[in-house]
């Protein structure tokens, strides 16, 4: 369970006295990015290890006590397939956390195949079948929802929303004053995430080449898609206020959110970019840190009024994202001041959220939930 999003769900509902009965197999292990899994071999070793623990998951399901729900995890998409029937026997209605579209992110967004490619109808036809298969749906935005609605030709209303959240324990925000610097040290604007081309890195950088002159120290953690693009971009044009590590392990990234005097969202063009809210998100404001993220439908429902601690700048403008550093002052980024309340996105919140969703339906959760993963 090495995503954030699903131990959120599941902690939430928990946190909000609600039964959860886990049947799960691991079979991802610590792969991160699915789209950078490379080679027949390892494709054809991942869908042995899922071919292998489906039949052990399907006794244990079976054997499980009575439940309200039977609630699938991201990704979920090959689970309802076959849940489907067993849930139907048991009489059990299924939520799938759609979360993530497969055909989205590998043909609209990473346009890892084109729309036309085999591969792209197959992913199509699959998504729309599964979602149609589940009694609930949803995503993590309003707008995501309604445009997923739209692309797979869905009822509107078909599908429902839940924010991603944070795990608030893991990010806190520092005592005011802890983090204090030198009147003359270098501002720190601190990324992190995979190079996908939602995340707009590319913006990233021109950003930091047009603030080369200024005292500004960049720090970018992740990998992916975009890796070579962006490593060739610094290559051709060195900067030398500007590092990058390839990974850190995420009990460390408080630490690093923390020695940071700003953060930075997501800066991608495509509309699934307009559509999703990142785990960085809540995770920078539960933080207490200043962030700069792109403007976009999806991160209005959270941040309506624009407050201090967040500024919204236009995709993919690198000229707007240098200018957004620059406004910032010193004493403003330094001494906590800019802290924003997330209280409706706890833990404790989003699992409220997600029961609310599901009472909504028709089915209040109060005894038992299965989350089958």
């Amino acid at each position: 369970m090495s995503k954030p999003r699903v131990r959120i769900l599941r902690d939430g509902l928990r946190q909000n006295g609600i039964e959860v009965i886990e049947c799960r197999k691991d079979v991802w292990g610590d792969i991160q990015d699915k789209s950078q899994i490379k080679g027949a071999w390892r494709w054809l070793h991942l869908l042995t290890r899922i071919l292998v623990a489906y039949p052990a998951l399907i006794v244990r399901y079976l054997r499980l006590p009575a439940h309200d729900w039977v609630l699938l995890g991201y990704p979920a998409i090959p689970d309802i397939f076959v849940i489907r029937l067993l849930a139907w026997c048991r009489r059990t209605p299924v939520a799938l956390d759609w979360f993530l579209s497969a055909y989205d992110t590998v043909v609209l967004d990473r346009r890892l195949v084109g729309k036309r490619h085999p591969l792209a109808w197959c992913l199509w036809l699959a998504e729309a079948f599964a979602v149609r298969l589940a009694d609930r749906v949803f995503m993590d935005t309003r707008t995501h929802a309604t445009r997923m609605e739209s692309l797979f030709r869905l009822a509107p209303g078909r599908c429902g929303s839940v924010w991603v959240g944070v795990e608030e324990q893991r990010f806190s925000a520092a005592p005011m004053g802890s983090l204090t610097r030198a009147a003359n040290e270098p501002m720190h604007v601190l990324f992190y995430g995979q190079f996908i081309p939602l995340h707009g890195i590319p913006t990233i950088i021109e950003a930091a080449r047009l603030l080369r002159g200024e005292p500004v120290e960049w720090l970018i953690i992740g990998r992916g898609q975009e890796h070579a693009r962006v490593a060739a971009m610094l290559k051709a044009h060195p900067l030398p206020r500007l590092r990058m590590l390839d990974w850190v392990d995420y009990e460390d990234l408080l630490g690093y959110v923390n020695a940071a005097d700003i953060c930075l969202g997501i800066f991608g063009t495509s509309d699934k970019a307009a559509s999703v809210i990142p785990n960085k998100v809540f995770q920078v404001l539960a933080a207490g840190k200043p962030l700069i993220t792109r403007d976009s439908p999806a991160i209005r429902e959270i941040v309506e009024d624009a407050p201090p601690a967040v500024t919204l700048v236009p995709a993919g403008s690198a000229a707007s994202l240098a200018a957004a550093i620059i406004q910032w002052q010193p004493q403003q980024v330094r001494y906590g001041a800019t802290a924003t309340p997330v209280q409706p996105f706890t833990t404790s919140a989003i699992g409220r959220q997600l029961a609310e969703l599901l009472a909504a339906t028709g089915t209040t959760p109060s005894g038992h939930q299965q989350h089958d993963r």
